[in-house]
């Protein structure tokens, strides 16, 4: 019976971690730095559903890109929503094996970095398919791969990936008490 329970739990939280997803891109400001956009905590409904699990993460990651669909960004901005089932899966999998990452400043830190280095890479990968094949704006092209690509994409997506694990660190260290689901990751509160 508690086993039917937890799912039903998790399932319920999915679904909102997934509205959340694609209510954020229709209804947050987004920074736009031509080429570049970011979405004020675009990532928190994703990162925070690594911290549950692997499918979860996934889940939420996949959904959470229609957000950007259904709010009419540009296609290459949606294909770089939909990489985040990359680093999702990637780091919902660290902590289902290492449960124990967020429970000091230090691993948490070590474990946010990694996880923004994915996300920015697989980014970075998203957008030097479509910039070589011409499929970006005049923008992209003016100011070079370097700076389009490398420095407002990479970069970019790296800082704000790391912003976005904080605000959800800080939304998920007292919901952690109140949702009593198994979760991959608990972290540590004073």
């Amino acid at each position: 019976m508690t086993n039917t329970i937890d799912k039903v739990k998790i399932m319920t939280i999915s679904a909102l971690l997934c509205a959340l997803g694609i209510l954020i891109p229709m209804t947050f400001p987004s920074i736009r730095l031509e080429p570049a956009s970011f979405t004020l905590a675009s990532h928190v409904p994703v990162i925070i559903a690594m911290f549950i699990s692997p499918t979860v993460a996934a889940f939420v990651a996949l959904v959470s890109t229609l957000g950007f669909l259904v709010a009419g960004f540009p296609i290459v901005i949606v294909f770089r929503a939909l990489t985040h089932i990359i680093f999702a899966f990637i780091g919902a999998f660290i902590l289902k094996k290492n449960s124990h990452m967020l429970q000091s400043f230090r691993s948490t830190a070590l474990y946010a970095i990694f996880i923004s280095l994915i996300h920015g890479a697989a980014e970075v990968g998203v957008v030097t398919y479509f910039y070589s094949v011409s499929g970006m704006s005049s923008a992209y092209y003016e100011k070079g791969f370097l700076v389009s690509v490398i420095l407002l994409v990479g970069v970019g997506t790296f800082l704000h990936s790391l912003v976005d694990f904080s605000i959800a660190v800080f939304v998920w260290k007292p919901l952690q008490k109140v949702i009593s689901i198994p979760a991959n990751a608990k972290i540590k509160t004073k």
